[in-house]
């Protein structure tokens, strides 16, 4: 199945925010880095950290975990590229790392508005393995490429923290925060002695077809093999029955549709922030399939 990359940017010109279309840019080969960055830093505040409706439904303009993941996936498309706002935003997630090592959910906010009830609600003074699981396993993956990053104490304090809390499992977490946690373990895997332990005891909770209902989501939302293991070959898709990843694949390519764009199976909480994942999903669906091959 190919991808009509003329319809996507068409479709990213009208639904998708300006750092979507520069990240498309960046994978089309048309910008450089520095003009993605510059798009970044329209979410960045002084103190190193990401708001701003960086994460969609997370409008507020304080610094979030939330936040911190999306600044990182752009971090990890300028590879081999690095920056020095890398190391600021790991200096800010250290700044509010809690003293077990982990991540809050969320920070508080000022304002809720157009702000998830799971963002707004959430309890800061409590540490979440999928907060600092999909914070921690991005930042894996930018240090591949970045050693300042890779030598940052708070990446170590946080990858602990990570084995600590998936070791403790004793069932099956909830179906995101499983995902980020394999996640994680399969950035860690090369670096961390503990991480293939770890992802033999995780993947219990994974059906081999990669499959997991979204408890508590919208109708249909689910985890598929994509969200576990984006690349064949990888150690998570180990996981995976031979061949899901390479349907889940072809199938991701049969999802783009007639405006161009992809859609999501989960809720928005603003009429902003529906646009804006639509824009977000196609850029990632659009990397996911050139970082497998599938694209030229």
């Amino acid at each position: 199945m190919s991808v009509d990359l003329s319809r996507a940017e068409s479709f990213l010109a009208g639904h998708a925010r300006l750092l979507d279309r520069r990240r498309f840019e960046l994978l089309s080969g048309r910008t450089g880095p520095d003009t993605v960055l510059a798009a970044l830093d329209g979410y960045r505040n002084d103190d190193g950290g990401y708001g701003w409706g960086l994460e969609p439904d997370l409008r507020a303009p304080e610094s979030q975990p939330g936040g911190a993941l999306h600044a990182f996936e752009v971090f990890e498309d300028i590879a081999p590229v690095t920056t020095p706002r890398a190391v600021e935003l790991c200096d800010w997630l250290d700044s509010v790392t809690l003293p077990d090592g982990g991540l809050p959910f969320a920070l508080p906010v000022a304002d809720p508005s157009a702000v998830a009830p799971f963002w707004a609600d959430a309890d800061p003074t409590v540490s979440t393995l999928q907060s600092t699981a999909f914070a921690t396993g991005v930042a894996l993956r930018v240090a591949a490429h970045d050693s300042a990053v890779a030598a940052h104490p708070w990446l170590e304090r946080a990858a602990e923290y990570c084995f600590a809390a998936i070791d403790a499992l004793d069932s099956a977490p909830h179906a995101i925060a499983l995902s980020f946690a394999v996640r994680f373990l399969d950035a860690a895997y090369e670096r961390y002695p503990a991480a293939a332990p770890l992802l033999d005891r995780l993947g219990r909770f994974v059906p081999d077809t990669g499959l997991v209902p979204v408890e508590g989501g919208s109708e249909g939302e689910t985890m598929r093999a994509l969200n576990f293991a984006s690349v064949p070959g990888s150690p998570a898709s180990k996981l995976l029955r031979p061949g899901v990843l390479e349907a889940e694949l072809d199938e991701l390519a049969a999802r783009q549709q007639e405006d161009g764009g992809w859609t999501v199976d989960f809720a928005s909480y603003s009429p902003v922030a529906a646009l804006e994942w639509r824009g977000y999903v196609t850029v990632g669906a659009l990397l996911t399939l050139k970082r497998a091959g599938r694209l030229s």
